[in-house]
């Protein structure tokens, strides 16, 4: 991918991915790998853990959406070669958390998605997206689920 288009973001704003049996299916070995790979790597780009988390989704059945994909983070990668996670020395150690979720997010079994960071002294310290266990029946319940989620975190 020397010779590649960049991309300015890691997965595309309402992306529509799911699993499909009627996509053509793509090496599920290299697939895997790949994002095995990536997985390794959000640990210190937080930028790119969402779009992961997406994309780790369909590990079991891999289509050639899904590796399109995957090839946009990488695309996303190498227009962002610098970024990363920079701490600093602060004189406080204030912590501060932020939590989010996205009701109903995913259109295969309309679970919503939680996520929170925590900030301690001014550096991000912890990172989560994740899909929720159930099904909400408002954009109040996935908000307050994801609320729990970042207090526990922060507690």
């Amino acid at each position: 991918m020397l010779g590649c288009k960049l991309a300015n973001t890691p997965i595309e704003m309402n992306h529509k991915l799911c699993e499909d049996m009627n996509q053509e299916p793509t090496n599920k070995e290299q697939y895997q790998r790949l994002v095995g790979r990536l997985i390794y790597l959000a640990h210190t780009r937080p930028d790119i853990a969402y779009a992961m988390s997406v994309v780790s989704q369909f590990m079991h059945l891999p289509s050639v959406s899904h590796k399109n994909e995957v090839d946009r983070i990488l695309r996303y990668l190498k227009s962002n070669p610098g970024k990363g996670l920079m701490l600093s020395k602060n004189g406080d150690l204030e912590v501060v958390g932020y939590t989010n979720a996205n009701w109903a997010d995913s259109i295969t079994d309309r679970c919503s998605t939680s996520s929170y960071f925590t900030f301690v002294g001014g550096n991000l310290v912890t990172w989560r997206s994740k899909k929720q266990n159930v099904v909400s029946r408002s954009s109040a319940e996935a908000e307050y689920r994801g609320m729990a989620h970042g207090v526990c975190e922060l507690l």
